[in-house]
């Protein structure tokens, strides 16, 4: 196993990478953590460890940006549960609970893999891709065909107009007193 990737955090605010000797972002350090660096996350003014807090700044852009994992009532127990008795508990519950759901997720995807030979992730991630290619195209095409250097401008002019007189010639060659009598 690699060592860990120390990240240091200057008064700046910003992330320097002391392995890939550059700056980095909070993307970054996400795509570390997707990667399975082990990190630590060092300030350098103070030397103090500042990992779990940078993690929850990832983790709060993630959730601002898209589909969030954590609903307001969930973050709000959470809020609740920091002082009470149950804190170290809480903590402990809620750590296993994530271990054992990705366990059982990785277990299931094992039997799936050895019952059928594929993975179950894999296969739902190539059929998402290729039904985004499709989708893609079919857009562009329903594009290409409303967009008016697709249809051509002469289009309107081949349909003949209606003409705007319908009363006189439907009236035409009937005289009045026959629709009265009815």
């Amino acid at each position: 196993m690699s060592e860990t990737r120390t990240i240091k955090k200057y008064p700046n605010r910003r992330l320097y990478d002391t392995e890939e000797s550059r700056y980095i972002t909070l993307a970054d350090i996400r795509r570390l953590v997707l990667e399975k660096v082990d990190l630590v996350v060092i300030d350098k003014k103070t030397g103090d460890d500042i990992t779990r807090s940078i993690l929850l700044q990832v983790i709060s852009e993630q959730e601002q940006s898209g589909e969030p994992i954590m609903s307001r009532d969930f973050l709000s127990h959470v809020i609740r549960s920091y002082g009470g008795a149950m804190q170290g508990f809480v903590g402990s519950y809620l750590d296993q609970s994530i271990k054992m759901f990705m366990s059982q997720q990785q277990h299931v995807r094992d039997r799936v893999k050895s019952v059928v030979g594929l993975d179950p992730v894999g296969v739902v991630t190539d059929i998402t891709q290729k039904n985004f290619q499709r989708w893609k195209s079919v857009q562009e095409e329903i594009i290409r065909t409303i967009s008016p250097s697709g249809r051509g401008d002469d289009d309107s002019d081949e349909r003949p107009s209606r003409p705007s007189g319908k009363r006189t010639k439907k009236r035409s060659g009937k005289k009045p007193t026959s629709k009265s009598a009815k």
